[in-house]
């Protein structure tokens, strides 16, 4: 017999989105004990949360969080909001006792990041980091390929996050001040593929050289009134005023870095990269094959099998598609492609399967996995400062 569990979704925007949509769909492709209730969404009063769930199913909105969060109705707490707003209502969550999900990165500073793994440990509360590309087929099957042993001992990981929506026609917004942001690409780009590389080789970061952090616009004009993220985002030059406001946060930042097998490593995340509009990806490189993932042809992994003769040796694209890949069999057909939302969809699941008691598809990365990671974004950003090695174990 299914179990109802009520959420609570704290912020709205692109991910508040992303994430109803999952909670919604959840149940009608997976089948689960535990049953997703979408019980109240919170919004600041200017976003008009009352819209937002009414367009997406939630049964209830509010402009308090605090409240939203005691309500004893509550099972489960999802939070969206930007960045600084990432610990408060997580901390409130866990002193609660209440499971609890954000978006990466989980805080706008490692200390705050530092809190939330503590306090989640401490309580015994089950918690989770969005970092929803381990969710896409392809990237499960790398990481099974790697553990199978399929591609011998890892030598080298390069990845890169490349987007092009950040050009000096977009306005001001909480994205590119640093008290409400924390980073700009560095945070919300290198952190997913930190995230991704770490889940996929199983090897840890170690030590961090030779980064660079660049900001190429230094200003943009301040909206007049309230805007949404996405209008910020993509409406451009859309209501804004004429007074300028100094941006506090990198455009791109890449790294050099040395794991714990002796492997090496590079990142690079660019919100200003033209062309390219969410080229998320990685290239790991062993001494039996290599793996190749390129988030904009996301159904597709390429694989090298070194171990085959000279004569047939070559790049294999695997159509990911089949319903024997990870949460394929749960969606469409073979070659019936997915997309970007049911990343989203296939993490609700492994939050649900986990809630319950069991084990999810692929491992869930947690807030201390996510203050790992952003133990790694800070010294990379301490090295592009100080233009010096870092290691990360000094890094807490």
């Amino acid at each position: 017999m299914s179990k109802p569990i009520n959420v609570a979704m704290i912020g709205q925007g692109f991910m508040g989105r992303s994430h109803s949509n999952a909670w919604g769909q959840v149940k009608r492709f997976f089948k689960t004990e535990l049953k997703p209730v979408l019980h109240t969404v919170f919004g600041q009063e200017f976003e008009h949360p009352e819209n937002f769930a009414q367009v997406w199913d939630w049964q209830n909105a509010s402009t308090n969080w605090e409240e939203t969060i005691k309500n004893p109705e509550i099972g489960f707490i999802d939070i969206v909001t930007p960045n600084f707003m990432h610990a408060p209502p997580a901390k409130a969550a866990i002193a609660a006792g209440k499971p609890v999900a954000c978006e990466k990165p989980i805080s706008a500073t490692l200390q705050e990041a530092r809190e939330m793994s503590q306090a989640a440990e401490a309580a015994g509360v089950d918690s989770f980091v969005w970092f929803c590309y381990r969710r896409a087929p392809a990237v499960a099957l790398a990481y099974k390929l790697v553990r199978e042993g399929r591609i011998g001992q890892i030598r080298h990981i390069r990845a890169a996050y490349l987007q092009q929506w950040a050009d000096d026609s977009v306005p001001f917004a909480w994205r590119f001040k640093k008290a409400l942001a924390g980073s700009g690409a560095h945070g919300d780009l290198n952190a997913h593929i930190v995230d991704m590389t770490r889940f996929v080789s199983g090897l840890e970061i170690t030590e961090i050289c030779g980064s660079i952090a660049e900001t190429f616009v230094k200003e943009r004009v301040v909206p007049n009134g309230n805007m949404t993220d996405e209008e910020l985002r993509y409406s451009k030059d859309a209501k804004t005023g004429t007074v300028r406001a100094e941006v506090e946060v990198d455009d791109t930042v890449l790294f050099l870095c040395r794991f714990d097998n002796g492997a090496v490593g590079s990142y690079e995340a660019a919100r200003q990269a033209t062309g390219n509009f969410n080229r998320n990806g990685f290239e790991i490189n062993g001494t039996k094959g290599s793996l190749k993932f390129n988030f904009e042809d996301m159904n597709h992994l390429e694989y090298f099998d070194a171990t085959q003769p000279a004569e047939v040796q070559g790049w294999t694209k695997i159509l990911c598609t089949d319903p024997c890949h990870p949460y394929v069999g749960n969606y469409w057909p073979a070659g019936h492609l997915i997309g970007y939302e049911h990343g989203f969809t296939s993490m609700a699941y492994d939050i649900l399967r986990k809630l319950n008691g069991e084990e999810p598809v692929v491992p869930l990365p947690s807030f201390t996995d996510a203050y790992n990671t952003q133990r790694i974004l800070e010294s990379a950003l301490i090295s592009a400062t100080e233009k010096r090695w870092v290691n990360v174990a000094d890094v807490r």
